[in-house]
């Protein structure tokens, strides 16, 4: 597994790089959304025909909700402290009049990716409970490995049609990074941080909130390292880092403009860059945008590296 997100990551890169066609692109994020589907359905039936993990289920969405909610303080905090020492978003907003803002769209067809994946999940779930004699672990199994072979490929033809996000990155200058390293460096806290009041291995706190919004990957990653209960983990932590940062968006604005960027987080590049953008205001959509790039660029090379880390503490 530790070899494996960097050979299709490294694929769709080359891919998206070398195939500049747009229809390329949409046909990748048609592929990606089934690939995801699947992945979460096939998650939902491996946990479904599973006794003992249905049993843990309850357990399992408020360890969720603790580990979400740490992540996001803590990736909030960095952020603050980030703004008002080394980087202020004020400064930032004024030179982004001039850069593109067209991928701000209320009607972003990602936005639609965060009630499909419960609800797959919970389908599969149901599924899996009800069909539990006749489906083989095996064949779940199997169709999870050839989804998550196709969504990492898919992720890295995403990535590699990006290119322009460096040149953005130059005109913005590069202190913009601070940005993201305050929430991946809070995220990574908030994830240590709950694993002091879980009774659960420190492993799936910490690598899950690494995830920092980027559910499919890091479900999926935890899946196939660490067994399906804590690839659940990687999902609804995720999923919920979602859905409480849109909840609480009123009062984030009120922190700071950074607050609502630390929230999304990985998923300020698609899913959140739409209700993230509508509190942050217009001018500091390509600040949320390439906050977003850079986390999903990290996310799957961060995720084997804690995992390793973890396991020498």
């Amino acid at each position: 597994m530790t070899v494996l997100p960097f050979i299709s990551l490294g694929a769709g890169t080359v891919l998206g790089l070398l195939i500049k066609y747009p229809q390329f692109q949409k046909l990748a994020d048609i592929i990606s959304t089934t690939a995801l589907v699947l992945l979460m359905l096939c998650i939902g039936i491996g946990i479904g025909i599973d006794e003992s993990v249905v049993r843990e289920f309850p357990k399992i969405g408020a360890n969720c909700i603790v580990i979400a909610l740490s992540a996001i303080f803590f990736s909030v905090l960095l952020t603050f402290i980030c703004e008002k020492t080394v980087l202020s978003l004020e400064n930032y907003s004024s030179s982004s009049d001039h850069m593109d803002t067209s991928d701000v769209d209320s009607n972003h067809p990602a936005s639609h990716l965060v009630w499909l994946m419960p609800a797959c999940l919970i389908a599969g779930l149901i599924t899996g409970i009800i069909m539990r004699s006749t489906i083989s672990s095996s064949f779940t199994n199997a169709a999870f490995t050839i989804a998550l072979i196709i969504l990492y490929v898919c992720v890295g033809i995403s990535q590699g049609s990006n290119k322009e996000v460096f040149h953005n990155l130059r005109t913005l200058g590069f202190r913009i990074l601070w940005l993201p390293f305050a929430i991946l460096v809070g995220s990574i806290t908030g994830g240590f941080f709950s694993s002091l009041f879980l009774d659960i291995p420190m492993e799936i706190p910490v690598v899950s909130a690494c995830g920092m919004s980027f559910y499919s990957i890091t479900g999926a990653y935890m899946t196939q390292t660490y067994g399906l209960a804590p690839g659940a983990y990687g999902f609804i932590v995720n999923l919920l880092r979602e859905f409480i940062t849109v909840l609480i968006m009123p009062l984030l604005i009120r922190i700071s403009p950074g607050s609502p960027i630390a929230g999304g987080a990985a998923g300020d590049m698609d899913t959140m860059l739409a209700p993230v953008t509508k509190f942050v205001g217009i001018n500091l959509s390509i600040v949320t945008l390439l906050t977003g790039t850079v986390l999903t660029f990290i996310v799957p090379i961060l995720l084997p590296i804690m995992s390793n880390f973890i396991i020498t503490l």
